[in-house]
Order: C-alpha cells, then sequence, then structure tokens
C-alpha cells in the first residue's frame, strides 16, 4: 500500500468502524444502576442530593421545608486508550492483525463505564457519599417525623463476599455517572506527524472525560452478609421501609439483586428455585431480577 494522504484516510476510516463495531459490543450493565448525568464543568456539585421532603396538608401558611444543602460535588477525570500501527505494517497491506485490536478498543473503551460503577459500588462499604458517612453504612442521619434527627442503616455488615439489592426504577440511580465527554475517536496519522517521522508509528485513540460518584444511599442495601433467605429478607424488609426526611416513606420496591460471579449459584436459587434450602416453599422466587457482574469479581 501507498502511504499517501487518500490511503491514510481510507485507513483511518476502516479503522474508525472497527472501533465503533467494537464499541456497539461493549456491556451496558451499568445503565441498570447509574444515572448518566451530563456536565458542563470539570467539577459538578450536587449540593440537592438529600432533599426529599414530605408533601403535608395545607392548613394555614406553608411550611417551608429547608433540609440541609449538602457539599458533594464530582469532579471528572480523563480516560483514554491508544494503539500505535507501524509504518511498516501499512506498506506491506499487513494490516490484518490490527482489525480485531481496533474492535477490541471499542469494547474497552465502551466497558469502561461498567468498570468504573460497579467498583464504586463495591467501595461502598468504605467510601463517603453526600451526607458524609460511607454509602453502605448503619448511621445516617436522616430526619424523624418530629424533625428530631435519627439514624438509619442500609447494611447489615457481614465479611463475605458483597451483594447488593437495590430498587432501580426510579429516576435517580444508586451511581451518578457523571459525563462532560464520551469516548472519541481520534488519529494522529499524518505523513508529518512526529511520531511517524520519528518512531514510523502512526497513532489511533480514543479519549473521554468523566467520573462516578453516588446517589441516594436509601435506595441501595449493601451486604457482606451469607446471602440467603434471611439474610435476603432483611433487606428487602429495610429497603421497603426506607424513609426520607420527616418520615416521608419512600415507597421503595426492591427489584434488583446485584451479585458478583461467585454467588451467581445462591443468587439463582434464591430468586428462580421453588423451594427452599428445607423443602419449604420458596417464598422470594421472582421478587427481583438477578443481576450477574463480571466487574465485581
Amino acid at each position: 500500500m501507498l502511504v499517501n494522504a487518500a490511503n491514510l484516510d481510507s485507513l483511518r476510516a476502516g479503522f474508525k468502524t472497527t472501533f465503533q463495531n467494537g464499541l456497539g459490543m461493549a456491556s451496558t450493565m451499568y445503565t441498570r444502576i447509574a444515572t448518566p448525568v451530563p456536565a458542563s464543568t470539570k467539577t459538578a456539585k450536587y449540593g440537592w442530593l438529600g432533599k426529599m421532603p414530605s408533601v403535608r396538608e395545607w392548613i394555614g401558611a406553608r411550611a417551608v421545608q429547608n433540609l440541609a444543602q449538602h457539599d458533594y460535588s464530582i469532579t471528572e477525570k480523563p480516560w483514554e486508550l491508544t494503539i500505535g500501527v507501524d509504518r511498516d505494517d501499512i506498506e506491506t497491506d499487513n494490516l490484518g492483525i490490527y482489525t480485531p485490536m481496533f474492535q477490541e478498543m471499542g469494547q474497552s473503551t465502551g466497558a469502561k463505564w461498567d468498570e468504573l460503577c460497579f467498583a464504586l459500588l463495591k467501595a461502598g462499604f468504605a467510601t463517603n457519599c453526600y451526607d458524609g458517612q460511607y454509602y453502605f453504612d448503619t448511621d445516617h442521619p436522616v430526619l424523624d417525623a418530629s424533625g428530631a434527627v435519627t439514624t438509619v442503616a442500609n447494611t447489615d455488615g457481614g465479611s463475605g463476599t458483597s451483594w447488593f439489592l437495590m430498587d432501580a426504577s426510579r429516576a435517580l440511580k444508586p451511581i451518578i455517572l457523571q459525563k462532560r465527554k464520551d469516548f472519541e475517536f481520534v488519529a494522529k496519522d499524518r505523513i508529518t506527524d512526529d511520531t511517524v517521522f520519528s518512531n514510523r508509528e502512526f497513532q489511533y485513540g480514543a479519549d473521554a472525560r468523566a467520573n462516578v460518584g453516588f446517589g441516594f444511599w436509601q435506595f441501595c442495601w449493601g451486604s457482606k452478609q451469607t446471602l440467603n433467605a434471611t439474610n435476603y429478607a432483611t433487606a428487602r424488609a429495610a429497603l421497603s421501609g426506607m424513609k426520607g426526611d420527616y418520615g416521608r416513606p419512600l415507597g421503595l420496591m426492591p427489584n434488583l439483586l446485584v451479585v458478583p460471579p461467585a454467588l451467581e449459584s445462591a443468587g439463582r436459587k434464591l430468586l428462580n428455585s421453588e423451594l427452599g434450602s428445607g423443602g419449604e416453599t420458596n417464598e422470594w422466587k421472582g421478587t427481583a431480577e438477578l443481576l450477574v457482574v463480571p466487574w465485581l469479581a
């Protein structure tokens, strides 16, 4: 192949198409637990988190519910993936080796959001959320019906493999995926580019700017206890009974059980089996969807 502008343009288009095909094949499990939020600045503040007031009967003047303003923000991070193509491979038409590489490049960049979202979920037992507590904690501060501060748990602790039960039907899911720029295919492939002149290498890459943070802790229960009927029942009861400030029931309906591959068998038995471990009717069959996530391994 002659290394000229026309052939390089054609080559770039082919690599980009292969990249896009790979991107379309990437996992999108993160959409089940994360809400994408567009951002126009490097750091976005989420001070409104925690503002879930209660509707009251209108008697007399309006009662303004001044809930706490939280200083919670998410700062974007830059992400990139770059592939180098040797000029000799272009000149000798030895390009077949790059087709799977560019497809994998697309899948890898597309899967980055899965990696980020599930890594943060897993780290929730030791990472703060908007109220200054760990996302999964036993003493989140909440105002009771009379306005007094009380504490609420969204975990029962434990020391085993972590699993998560959540209401994934809400507008704001447990994880916030803040995107300022999604992955975009770029090329440095002009014959006069420094990398070509000095290293005989054409470079193709993708880059993005984004980061993740936590949404409402009330919408998710995290546990490191054994995944069995007893602990699952504890999680469902706690999540269904969650209340916002001033005692407002949140009306949560747990509908998604998220587990790593190591707990797939336990999850399937819990949600799909007709009978329980003792031969009794399995009352939890079909009460939630099972999501087995390799990113949690």
